[in-house]
């Protein structure tokens, strides 16, 4: 799998699989996605490149889980995994049920994880102590 994002090809697959339009643009470096509750703005990084001006770690696309991971909580999951699919996304195992709802772990075309979640029943309330 490619894990350099192309930002074109960015904009297309999060256009088809969240319903996303295109608000700005940010020279060749960045988009910002309208259409969820919050923009979302795609930024250009190339790989190599400092993380920060204070870290001496270089980004790598390489597939992980990184500390600010995005759950996309949705009505009906199998819809949502069929859509993102279609717009190139891999689901990365089945569906998983808990008694808290439905899971599924996905990797967009670039290799990012994130998660489709559909609450059943009292949602996490069901496994809170």
């Amino acid at each position: 799998m490619n894990f350099l994002i192309n930002l074109d090809k960015a904009v297309v697959f999060y256009g088809s699989a969240f319903a996303l339009k295109v608000g700005r643009r940010f020279g060749d470096l960045g988009v910002e996605m309208l259409g969820a509750s919050a923009p979302i703005h795609l930024l250009l990084k190339a790989p190599g490149t400092p993380a920060s001006s204070t870290a001496s770690q270089c980004r790598s696309y390489e597939r992980h889980w990184t500390p600010a991971h995005l759950d996309f909580v949705v009505d009906d999951i199998d819809s949502a995994v069929r859509k993102a699919v279609s717009a190139d996304a891999q689901l990365e195992g089945p569906v998983a049920v808990h008694a808290w709802g439905k899971l599924a772990l996905m990797a967009d075309p670039f290799g990012h994880g994130f998660c489709f979640v559909q609450f059943l029943g009292r949602g996490y309330d069901e496994i809170a102590g």
